[in-house]
């Protein structure tokens, strides 16, 4: 299907073409995880109806789970503090053919280039883009366009908050993707969307029913080579600690939190998260993860998944 035909039929009402998910990849995404996280939904969380927040929603695998799969969901928040993703989120909801329009000719470029200009250009456009002297929406086109054409589909800062992932050789990546956005379009029509420090979405609260789904930049693993970090912004032990006195907040204010993060454990061979989450519900979840550039270092991965409830859909066997 041509781009104007898909663009016609969703303006036209037939938004059943495709299913909304992920247009871009990003670090720890929970595409593989999702059947477990809505096994540890609340048992009674589809006879509500429901706030759903996510403070760091990043690539929104999660997201655009909910938003396909659970229609009692009347209220959607969504945040991240990386301002070009989000811009990218917006653009999608209120102009997906401006986006197009920018993508589309950037894709037909790339694809008539030689393996060397393919990469002098990647180079050019990544370099254009940490420039920062680009307007905003051509910023947002420029992030899809990279987190296509780099290596693995990263999004790395380095401490400057440039974008530093290199050149990845692959023969046609899709770099304008108009089915995927045009769903997305349509899903997100329902989402309020936020750029800032998470605890921003505190402003959004209500008195109904809330789940908050927490995906923070994990927590290294000790004694492993890890990526430490994936933008310009620390979060550290001490910023481990301040969310968790926020999830505590928010507890208060009665919402259901459930919380992704890594299996860390302290230098004393105790669980970091198991002690630093004392009277929450603590579950352990194998994740496949496959930054990692080793071929043999990439397996399954202990994660850890904490709530403020003891009634998910379906208990994990032990």
């Amino acid at each position: 299907m041509t781009k104007n035909k898909v663009v016609d039929s969703f303006e036209n009402g037939n938004n059943n073409l495709i299913t909304a998910k992920p247009f871009v990849k990003w670090a720890g995404g929970k595409g593989n995880l999702l059947n477990i996280l809505e096994s540890q939904l609340p048992d009674d969380f589809d006879s509500q109806k429901v706030t759903y927040i996510e403070p760091f929603v990043g690539g929104g695998a999660m997201l655009f789970h909910m938003l396909n799969n659970h229609k009692n969901i009347k209220r959607i928040i969504i945040n991240d503090i990386n301002k070009t993703l989000i811009k990218c989120y917006l653009l999608i909801r209120e102009n997906p053919q401006t986006l197009i329009g920018l993508l589309m000719p950037l894709q037909e470029k790339y694809y008539n280039l030689s393996e060397k200009e393919r990469e002098d250009f990647f180079y050019k456009v990544r370099q254009e883009y940490n420039k920062g002297d680009i307007s905003e929406e051509l910023k947002a086109a420029y992030l899809i366009f990279l987190n296509r054409t780099c290596f693995r589909g990263m999004y790395r800062e380095n401490l400057n908050g440039d974008f530093n992932v290199p050149f990845g050789h692959y023969r046609k990546p899709k770099i304008c993707n108009t089915d995927t956005i045009m769903a997305a379009h349509e899903a997100l029509k329902r989402v309020d969307i936020m750029s800032g420090d998470y605890k921003i979405v505190s402003k959004k609260i209500g008195k109904g029913y809330t789940l908050i789904y927490f995906d923070p930049p994990y927590r290294p693993l000790l004694g492993s080579y890890n990526f430490k970090k994936y933008s310009k912004s620390s979060f550290g032990d001490p910023e481990q600690e301040e969310l968790k006195n926020f999830c505590d907040k928010m507890t208060a204010k009665g919402c259901k939190i459930m919380l992704s993060n890594s299996f860390s454990n302290n230098p004393d061979g105790t669980s970091y998260f198991e002690k630093l989450y004392k009277g929450y519900s603590f579950e352990t979840i194998l994740a496949p993860r496959y930054i990692n550039a080793y071929v043999d270092k990439r397996e399954k991965q202990k994660e850890v998944l904490i709530k403020n409830y003891v009634n998910p859909k379906v208990k994990l066997k032990k």
